[in-house]
């Protein structure tokens, strides 16, 4: 489990981009952390790895500070940033050398990923392209087999089919040990797999929610008489609304909706689900 309490964190005292964080985020899960542009998604990735400090409360990674940087919380841990550097090697010989710092590393799990990613595993990394060293990346990290996978953006770089098998081997990835936490603007790539949700904004966590518990509180669609509507837009097909759902109305989760919703009546969305985790 990944738990913050009160976490304040600020580039400057006029750049606070982290406001008073509370939040819980358990194994078993494919968690989606959303927020606009400078909200803190990356700042806040890297307060998990211990690459930052938060200024004012505290952050636990697997029960312990990750600011201690403790060998037996980084071996169950790990990040995939959106912008990285590898050496210029090639991936079977960066498996080598770094997997001995990560127990459950499969070798031939690394090679499986890589075959179905289309990555060459004995080609050097810088004669690659960036979305070929993404997969590569994304190829060792899953063979690590770590308990907390930390992805920041990481369909960015990927073609389409790509992006279908990404998707095919995380959700084979999560288990009741594991969880993945994905920090991402392209929702459309990710949807089908996020079930927990976090949106965050300048005040702190707006929604940390079960894409279940979502649609049991919210619908989404057409508004017809008496429905609350929370937010519409127009598209081609007509208006398209997230409601209060009142009725026990069964309707497809549509996450840019969701996001939108929260930016344009932030109250009244977290006031629906004010009695849920970590919620203000």
């Amino acid at each position: 489990m990944i738990t913050t309490k009160n976490l304040t964190f600020g580039y400057s005292s006029h750049r606070v981009v982290l406001n008073d964080i509370t939040l819980e985020l358990d194994r078993g899960h494919i968690h989606g952390l959303l927020g606009c542009n400078g909200i803190g998604k990356t700042t806040l990735l890297k307060i998990f790895c211990g690459i930052m400090r938060p200024q004012r409360g505290s952050v636990s990674v697997g029960g312990t500070d990750p600011h201690r940087r403790c060998p037996a919380t980084f071996e169950r841990l790990m990040i995939i940033p959106e912008e990285f550097d590898l050496p210029n090697i090639s991936l079977e010989c960066f498996a080598k050398i770094t997997s001995p710092f990560y127990p459950r590393f499969d070798m031939g799990q690394m090679r499986c990923y890589a075959e179905e990613l289309g990555v060459n595993t004995t080609q050097r990394l810088h004669s690659m392209s960036m979305g070929q060293r993404k997969k590569a990346y994304i190829a060792f990290a899953l063979a690590c087999n770590v308990e907390m996978l930390l992805l920041d953006e990481p369909t960015n770089g990927l073609d389409i089919p790509s992006k279908s098998i990404f998707r095919r081997l995380l959700a084979s990835y999560v288990d009741d040990s594991r969880m993945v936490v994905i920090s991402t603007h392209q929702v459309a790539d990710v949807e089908q797999l996020l079930d927990n949700i976090v949106i965050l904004d300048q005040r702190g966590v707006v929604l940390n929610a079960s894409t279940s518990e979502i649609t049991r509180r919210l619908k989404f669609g057409k508004a017809e008489v008496g429905d609350e509507v929370l937010y519409a837009e127009r598209t081609i097909a007509g208006d398209i609304s997230v409601m209060v759902n009142d009725a026990d109305a069964d309707t497809p989760l549509n996450i840019e909706l969701l996001f939108n919703a929260t930016v344009a009546n932030r109250d009244a969305v977290a006031a629906i689900f004010a009695n849920t985790k970590n919620v203000k």
